[in-house]
């Protein structure tokens, strides 16, 4: 085979990867924003249509939602998007609380405070004037600050553990910082958390922590069944 062709080859294969990735991309974006609502049906073909696209991108961005729990496919029938389990998504809260309360546990035992506590210390330990307020932004960073705790301990597998119960309820998870007053609360909050592990109060950090991931689960549950409410009125 000639270099020309290896090449148009590889450029091929790439330009299918990119096409792949941004069907994925705005496939999650539509199920983040209740575009496509938890049980709609769908098939490869419409999703090719609409998107002015071929079915292959198509299926291999559907096998990636696919395996990280956002749709699944039916048997002759097409795809639909995963129901939600709001069970499964409690109990996955609960997992989170037992692997972050055991982590400030840990970082409440070390003698000098683990690296990445400084870097959280200059993103929440701020004047209330230098709080973000944009909350895609602060969803993303109270992500990292959850498993910055875990992955300061050291435990890697802990740390992975951690990382897989993040990536299956970030869906809903997000939508905790649709309000203004939840991003305040979780400055404040991260902050308490924070001052306690750093003074190694790990009775205090604990309490903190669970009261804090509970409060964002009853929080994010409330949100979700008013958004789905209001997206399935939407549509009728």
């Amino acid at each position: 085979m000639s270099a020309d062709k290896v090449i148009n080859l590889r450029r091929g294969r790439d330009r299918g990867e990119n096409l792949a990735e941004r069907i994925y991309a705005q496939l999650k974006q539509d199920i983040f924003e209740f575009r496509l609502l938890p049980g709609d049906r769908f098939s490869e073909n419409e999703i090719a249509e609409r998107m002015e696209v071929s079915r292959t991108p198509v299926r291999e961005a559907l096998f990636r939602l696919q395996r990280e729990g956002y749709v699944e496919v039916l048997y002759r029938s097409g795809w639909q998007v995963r129901p939600f389990d709001f069970k499964s998504f409690e109990d996955l809260y609960d997992i989170r609380i037992i692997l972050e309360t055991a982590a400030v546990k840990r970082l409440c035992e070390h003698e000098t405070p683990p690296a990445p506590l400084s870097d959280l210390k200059r993103i929440w330990l701020v004047p209330a004037a230098e709080r973000l307020t944009d909350g895609v932004t602060v969803s993303a960073l109270d992500e990292r600050f959850h498993e910055m705790l875990v992955e300061a301990t050291g435990n890697s597998e802990m740390a992975q553990m951690h990382h897989a119960v993040t990536e299956r309820i970030r869906i809903v998870r997000r939508l905790d910082f649709t309000k203004p007053p939840r991003i305040e609360a979780t400055y404040i909050e991260h902050g308490k958390i924070l001052r306690a592990v750093l003074q190694r109060r790990a009775d205090q950090a604990q309490l903190l922590l669970k009261s804090h991931i509970e409060e964002s689960k009853a929080e994010v549950r409330k949100i979700t069944v008013h958004m789905l409410h209001t997206a399935r009125r939407g549509q009728q």
